[in-house]
């Protein structure tokens, strides 16, 4: 019974440092030694220039990369879309980022849940572990996630590595963090169709429309937390 309890023990901690390594040590193995192929991707020019040889299959090179740079947490996401709605117009684009978004953010939360959430249950005690659990399974933790998302300019590929070492449901999870994520995908998308089309003009009014939309929406916090309850509600059912 102890030897298995031990085994337990030096496997989770494994799968805990192979997590690790995947969402650290990967990331800055290719930003100190590969740092050129980060460069690679820094603008719509690049991530275009890099796509347009590959015609028809530059949609699924770009869901993966999509996919990949929400696992990895190192490429310029950014630029992916705003290339996206360049070469593909906004709803393609739309429709392209939007499975590479839920393929990445899959990957890392089941990622996190396999790897990871053991671990967690084995070194810390169980009325700790219980106690955070219950907070991160609350109606209040998905509002946070979902406003995390929102937040421009915000880290949000780790929140999914969070959320698989909680005990956070995965079809809430996944519904929220992608509802976080289409306002600032839509954004880009559209900046990048406009400037295909060159206007210009356009371009300026929607990014300041964006950051109309961003502050409105933390003026009506409470609304939308209420809101948020709500839908809450329905995807848990």
């Amino acid at each position: 019974m102890i030897k298995n309890r031990r085994l337990q023990i030096v496997l989770s901690i494994i799968k805990l440092m192979i997590l690790i390594g995947i969402t650290v040590a990967v990331p800055l193995y290719i930003y100190f030694y590969h740092y050129d192929f980060i460069t690679r991707f820094k603008s719509l020019e690049d991530v275009t220039e890099f796509l347009m040889p590959y015609k028809f299959a530059s949609i699924f090179i770009y869901i993966g990369l999509q996919a990949v740079q929400i696992i990895i947490s190192v490429l310029p996401g950014q630029a992916f879309q705003f290339a996206a709605g360049y070469l593909y117009t906004f709803f393609p684009g739309l429709l392209f980022s939007v499975i590479g978004a839920v393929l990445g953010t899959t990957c890392s939360f089941y990622l996190a849940k396999i790897l990871g959430q053991n671990a967690i249950h084995i070194l810390f005690s169980e009325d700790k572990t219980s106690y955070y659990l219950e907070k991160l399974n609350s109606r209040r933790a998905y509002t946070v996630v979902f406003v995390l998302y929102l937040i421009p300019g915000f880290p949000k590929d780790i929140i999914s590595y969070v959320a698989g070492i909680s005990e956070m449901k995965f079809k809430p999870f996944i519904c929220i963090s992608l509802l976080g994520r289409l306002p600032g995908m839509c954004a880009s998308l559209i900046i990048g169709d406009l400037y295909f089309r060159k206007h210009f003009v356009i371009m300026g009014i929607v990014a300041a429309s964006a950051v109309i939309a961003f502050f409105v929406c933390i003026i009506k916090r409470k609304s939308i937390k209420e809101k948020m309850d709500k839908l809450f509600q329905v995807i848990t059912r």
